[in-house]
């Protein structure tokens, strides 16, 4: 199943609306090659980008609610933090394990439900202040 940026999880911001699709694409292109039995290199490089991508989003992001003075600014941050610990043991997990079965659903209702739920409650929130006080 692939994901899509659809009209619920638009933000209405450029910058977070444009990198969230760039963060579904790589959870897209982790899950083709995981259904594809892809090589072990494949998986890896793409849940290197995954991260990459998450820490330069979060960091955007962060530098928006920084500049904004957004006011749940902390609990943002702790939320992006927890996340990138996910995705560095997924990580672990994959070059540990390979692409089984189980950790394509992992990456499914871990990484994917994670961005989905964080888009529907924090983003679109924090884009919602942006646009009052940006």
């Amino acid at each position: 199943m692939a994901y899509q940026m659809t009209p619920d999880l638009m933000t209405g911001n450029n910058l977070i609306d444009s990198e969230h699709k760039q963060l579904f694409d790589a959870v897209n292109q982790l899950l083709d090659a995981c259904s594809k039995g892809q090589g072990r290199a494949e998986i890896e490089k793409t849940t290197k980008f995954l991260y990459d991508y998450t820490v330069k989003h979060f960091g955007d992001e962060e530098k928006l609610q920084i500049q904004s003075r957004y006011p749940d600014y902390q609990n943002h941050k702790l939320a992006h933090e927890g996340f990138k610990k996910t995705v560095l043991e997924l990580n672990k997990k994959l070059s540990e394990q390979g692409p089984t079965i189980v950790l394509v659903g992992e990456v499914n209702n871990v990484v994917a439900g994670w961005l989905i739920n964080h888009i529907k409650r924090e983003d679109k929130k924090l884009a919602e202040y942006l646009k009052k006080n940006g």
